[in-house]
């Protein structure tokens, strides 16, 4: 059964109709499909699966998308996690997940934030800096520990994704130049509370062909043989994320696909793959339905403006994102008519979909595809709206996994002057 499909007329994901949703809840409302969410994280681990020598982990990449819900779905599947804040592992360990299979990523780690992850056992830190390394080195000495940890390091690889995203070039900010490791690994081993136990390497994301992970992941092992000839094995190789999906007419290759790859590389090396997909988990599990507000035109556009802004849906106004705009209903009467699709937010920024042909009339409901990931964990309150509702789909029930804010939630905490 397809995920998303139109039924008597109406779109349904799994087994409801949207429109359900949208006249029940209001909206704008975040809609996940459960169904989705499992099936593409299995396709990670049973093709995983397949190289019975080793024991591989994915962990799923929070910072896609952070709901309770979703978390706890990969946790009951035994999912590993990706984080890169603090705020993110107790999200992680409120929705069940087990800190031993948390990699802890991020350019900026405080020692707060070491210091707690330390205390409740995370599998590894990827270390992005010789100071944040010492940093790591500090407290775990106060706490009289040794910290497992592996170094990000740079492969200066282009992932040929948008510069916004790209992070294995050695002009970006992102992990310590590849070159330069062998060194850092070397005084790292010598640490007597730093445990080397791996090596990671990240360089983007919504990739689209495997040479560039091909690429990076060729570096990182000729950088980890390398430090074999120095006594120091690592027990795994982190190659990030970063697969792609489809939102209009790419064509990502298959996690199948990928993962051969990746095993095909390894060879007859007795290392474990730790992988951290995030996108390709959620994007295409999630839609954001919102309501038409008002028809209008001018002598060169015709304006659909909706309730949803770019304060629920950044990616287009910050990456020029490409989303599918669909009808929740097919019984409209009106003509096809190509219209900007855009929010009521006070900036020409403000849209969420260019030249899209629909028959569509004021009151009725549009539908965003691909917006399970960088969706609600880009939203904000600009122009003091309240952030809207998530839903998850399980079959054919649905059930509330964030309430839409209120304007109480909107100013709780502010305070005016005595």
């Amino acid at each position: 059964m397809s995920i998303q499909q139109y039924r008597n007329s109406h779109l349904h994901i799994e087994n409801v109709a949207l429109r359900d949703i949208a006249q029940d809840l209001g909206t704008p409302c975040y809609v996940y499909s459960r169904k989705a969410i499992e099936d593409s994280y299995l396709a990670y681990r049973n093709a995983l699966d397949s190289d019975g020598e080793n024991k591989h982990l994915v962990c799923y990449a929070v910072k896609a998308n952070s709901n309770l819900a979703v978390l706890n779905i990969l946790a009951k599947l035994g999912s590993g996690f990706d984080i890169v804040s603090l705020g993110e592992l107790e999200r992680v360990i409120a929705a069940g997940g087990s800190a031993e299979k948390i990699v802890f990523s991020g350019v900026a780690k405080s020692s707060a934030d070491i210091r707690h992850a330390l205390e409740v056992g995370i599998h590894c830190f990827n270390v992005e800096s010789e100071t944040e390394l010492a940093r790591i080195a500090e407290v775990a000495k106060s706490m009289q520990v040794k910290a497992p940890i592996s170094l990000r390091v740079n492969p200066d690889v282009d992932a040929k994704t948008h510069p916004y995203i790209a992070t294995g070039l050695a002009e970006n900010k992102f992990g310590v130049d590849i070159e330069e490791a062998p060194r850092i690994y070397i005084e790292a081993s010598n640490d007597p509370h730093l445990n080397v136990i791996g090596v990671d390497c990240h360089i983007g994301s919504q990739l689209t062909e495997l040479a560039p992970f091909e690429d990076a992941l060729q570096r990182v092992l000729t950088l980890v043989d390398s430090l074999a000839s120095h006594n120091i094995t690592l027990k795994h190789i982190d190659i990030g994320g970063g697969l792609g999906v489809t939102y209009q007419d790419e064509l990502p290759p298959s996690i199948e696909s990928y993962i051969k790859m990746l095993l095909s590389k390894l060879g007859p090396r007795q290392i474990n793959l730790v992988m951290e997909p995030g996108r390709s988990i959620v994007a295409n599990a999630g839609f954001l339905i919102s309501k038409v507000d008002t028809i209008k035109s001018n002598p060169v556009k015709n304006f659909a403006i909706v309730d949803v802004a770019m304060n629920d849906m950044l990616r287009p106004a910050l990456y020029n994102a490409w989303m599918q705009a669909l009808p929740l209903s097919l019984e409209s009467e009106e003509p096809l008519t190509t219209y900007d699709i855009v929010g009521p937010v006070c900036e020409t920024g403000d849209f969420l979909a260019k030249e899209r042909i629909l028959a569509i009339a004021e009151g009725d409901y549009i539908c965003l595809n691909s917006a399970g990931a960088y969706g609600f964990v880009m939203s904000s309150n600009y122009n003091s709206r309240p952030r809207a509702a998530e839903v998850m789909v399980d079959k054919s029930n649905y059930h509330i996994v964030r309430e839409r804010e209120s304007m109480a939630d909107l100013i709780r905490g502010e305070r005016l002057l005595p």
